[in-house]
């Protein structure tokens, strides 16, 4: 049906032939499916997505922070209190400079912070957080 699709004529299409890396939102989906399946609690931090500005200043005053880690696993492993995850694509996307002052602050608070590039690397960085070997 989309065989004779025009990549110029449909700049969506074309984008999406230049990342074939899956979405942040459907590799986050599938960790947060993971760790259910696993029985590791985990819950999201809504901290991205566009809004009106009535509603944004709105979700500020109530603390939302630019840069917090999308994931986070409220389990103590090791000597960490906490496990927080910032997802990525696993090609084309960047860590802004408030992602990594919230990573550098979570980890000198004891919480074991990271960026992870797609499912499998957060999968592995989850495994090897709960077994205490990070």
């Amino acid at each position: 049906m989309y065989k004779n699709l025009n990549p110029a004529k449909y700049p969506r299409a074309r984008r999406a032939k230049l990342n074939d890396s899956p979405l942040e939102e459907v590799e986050q989906r599938n960790v947060v499916t993971y760790c259910a399946y696993a029985n590791i609690p985990c819950f999201a931090i809504p901290n991205g997505g566009k809004r009106s500005k009535t509603e944004a200043a709105r979700m500020v005053a109530q603390g939302v922070r630019p840069g917090v880690p999308d994931l986070m696993i409220p389990r103590a492993a090791g000597k960490y209190h906490g496990l927080f995850i910032e997802m990525k694509r696993e090609k084309g996307s960047t860590t802004s400079a408030d992602q990594i002052a919230w990573i550098e602050t979570l980890n000198a608070e004891g919480y074991y912070a990271r960026v992870c590039k797609g499912f499998d690397e957060a999968r592995e960085t989850i495994e090897l957080y709960m077994a205490g070997r990070l």
